[in-house]
């Protein structure tokens, strides 16, 4: 973080309250300018007796001036200690230099903050927490004689404010799009079929990322016990973040928060930081966990190599034997009783893991592995949940087919979603047959769906990516209702990875570090002294489910893969894990830093072997045991559905 040193333009609190209880604005003008130049400045706000508790007692408190001071074309915030040499001042504390310098803010710009929380207690003083892009937060501010709401009314006037969709107290400052679109758009996930490297500063922001054949004519004689296109709707809960940014900012840790040039390059290490309950991290291969007598006899012996004797084109691990054929109808057939119901649902998850599914197939147990259909359901349950999800979602599509243009005119969130869905649909997935061609149904299908979407999730509408997710599931499915409700299916967990505030994408990638550090601990210490431990080069394969690194057949075989649910929900972090092993030598030996890095992650689309990282993959997660899940913090967003669905 850039902090700039003051100099004659901002006093030093002089005699403690000059306007004291004062808020507003100060229209007085200096010469000498933040950086030390002679621009000119203007002090836009001003509030006295804003203070900081640097323990409980109420008589501790260091209280000073936040200002906001305006030089162009940059806004800068401040809050200096009031001028309190020792002694006992008339706020009633001892205030030495050295706490002075603890808890000054020097002329933070308003460009280097993320978000304003505001607190208002039924009881006390409000304040505000202030969280800067590197992640660091400063200690509580407590505005004693009130102005938050003039405070934030001012930095209203001055930059762009955004309230999250999961919490109205929290501002997102400076949000001209959504910070989520600002990571995908630094991700350049429309370009196909590769994504050429980031700029740097692209990492601050997220602090706080050969063609299938057509399905076969066939497809409609697969056997499930119903019509040939069905679906249920799992319950819509959406998986907020439960963390108080107020109780992790207790007044405990608050000597923790030394001046913020001190810490701004230990952010990231702050964030992600080295897991203490793993014990030691470094796992060989011959000292794994005990693992199941079910797991243990069905695969082969594994090496135990360890991995910095792999030479750079071998995997990390290496399993014994071949993934077997995929799961085709007949054998399909035998996991169905009489009326329709899997009888062993645990044994058909493994069965897909390890194989996959036919093409002809994917159409039937797909809906059972995004969780459309119970495993204990009939056929004719199945049928009659058809035709009910059938007509509601005709009623869902008729709503915004039935906006006429002067009500559009009137209708800018739609407006924009459809914007936005309009220029997606048009460059995704195109060099496929299913969506080639000028006028391809497929693709007006395809647009429909997401808009429909948008108004069915109308909190989280649609978000760059989302057509990625879509595009295969349409493919396999081939019916534009059942289509939609697989898709609003994965997308009831797969829908924190595109909030607002990323917390769903955040938690993802911090257990991606704790995973490295604990699978491979000298590449976690080497990114960490890179400054890489954000791991934001994995963003990509995070929030899309790895849609553009594989091509569009291998895809569809990792996502059932993903969905079987057998090992882990969160396989595909140790997808990322595998993949991040398989290239250390290269990324260590070359010394990439995260631009490099950021490139080189990028061009490995479509030159990744889908068979050997699923093995890797595999062994990872067995090997991890218990410590790899306590890896991941409850909560943390899974790669499927995990509750039922309606039926």
């Amino acid at each position: 973080m850039h902090v700039i040193e003051l100099h004659g333009c901002i006093d030093d609190g002089g005699s403690g309250a000059a306007t004291a209880g004062g808020g507003g604005k100060d229209n007085r003008k200096g010469s000498t300018s933040l950086n030390g130049s002679m621009d000119s400045y203007q002090v836009v706000y001003v509030k006295d007796n804003v203070s900081v508790y640097p323990t409980q007692h109420a008589r501790e408190r260091i209280s000073g001036r936040l200002r906001l001071i305006k030089q162009e074309p940059s806004v800068f915030l401040t809050w200096i200690p009031y001028n309190v040499e020792g002694g006992l001042g008339k706020d009633g504390l001892v205030l030495l230099p050295n706490d002075r310098n603890l808890y000054t803010i020097r002329a933070v710009s308003l460009a280097e903050i993320r978000s304003i929380r505001r607190h208002t207690p039924p009881l006390g003083w409000q304040y505000i927490i202030i969280v800067l892009t590197s992640g660091l937060a400063f200690p509580p501010l407590y505005f004693n004689n009130g102005g938050v709401r003039e405070f934030l009314a001012t930095l209203k006037s001055h930059a762009i404010l955004v309230r999250t969709n999961d919490d109205a107290h929290v501002y997102l400052v400076n949000d001209k799009e959504d910070p989520l679109q600002r990571s995908l758009t630094s991700l350049e996930l429309t370009e196909l079929p590769h994504v050429s490297a980031v700029v740097s500063s692209t990492a601050n922001n997220v602090d706080t990322y050969p063609n299938a054949p057509k399905p076969d004519e066939d497809n409609k004689n697969v056997t499930d016990g119903t019509d040939s296109n069905n679906m249920g709707l799992s319950e819509n809960s959406q998986h907020k973040n439960s963390r108080d940014p107020a109780r992790d900012l207790s007044i405990q840790v608050l000597e923790k928060f030394s001046m913020v040039t001190k810490f701004a390059r230990e952010t990231k290490a702050h964030l992600f930081g080295e897991s203490r309950l793993l014990g030691n991290s470094e796992m060989d291969l011959d000292r794994a966990p005990n693992r199941s007598r079910e797991d243990n006899t069905s695969f082969g012996r594994t090496s135990s190599l360890p991995p910095d004797s792999i030479p750079n084109e071998m995997p990390a691990l290496v399993w014994g034997r071949a993934r077997p054929p995929p799961l085709g109808n007949e054998e399909w057939m035998t996991f169905l009783d009489a009326e329709g119901r899997v009888m062993d649902p645990r044994a058909l998850k493994k069965r897909i893991f390890h194989g996959g599914v036919e093409q002809k197939l994917r159409c039937v147990v797909w809906k059972f592995l995004l969780g459309h259909y119970k495993f204990d359901s009939t056929y004719a349950m199945r049928k009659a949940l058809v035709v009910r999800k059938r007509q509601e979602y005709w009623v869902l599509k008729s709503q915004w087919q039935s906006v006429s243009e002067d009500q559009a005119k009137r209708f800018a969130k739609f407006r924009e979603r459809k914007h936005r869905v309009e220029k997606d649909v048009v460059r995704t997935d195109r060099t496929l047959p299913f969506y080639d061609g000028d006028d391809n149904p497929n693709v007006d299908l395809l647009h429909d769906i997401l808009v429909t979407y948008s108004f069915y999730n109308f909190d989280l509408g649609y978000c760059q990516g989302m057509s990625d997710l879509l595009s295969p599931i349409l493919y396999v499915i081939e019916d534009e209702s059942e289509a939609f409700w697989c898709f609003a299916a994965l997308m009831e967990r797969m829908a924190p990875n595109f909030h607002r505030d990323q917390n769903g994408m955040h938690s993802q990638l911090m257990a991606l570090s704790k995973l490295v550090q604990l699978l491979d601990n000298p590449l976690h210490d080497y990114f960490k002294q890179n400054e890489c431990l954000n791991y934001f080069f994995c963003f990509r394969w995070i929030l899309i489910q790895f849609k553009r690194e594989f091509d569009y057949d291998n895809i569809l075989r990792l996502w059932e893969v993903l969905w079987s649910n057998y090992l882990s929900e969160h396989f595909h972090l140790y997808m990322c894990v595998a993949l991040l092993k398989r290239n250390r030598r290269k990324i260590m030996d070359e010394q990439m830093e995260f631009d490099t890095l950021l490139k080189f992650i990028n061009e490995l689309s479509g030159h990744i072997d889908l068979d050997s990282t699923l093995r890797d993959a595999e062994a990872l997660c067995l090997f991890a045991g218990e410590k790899g899940a306590a890896c991941i913090a409850p909560g943390t967003p899974p790669a499927l559905v995990a509750t039922d669905p309606e039926t």
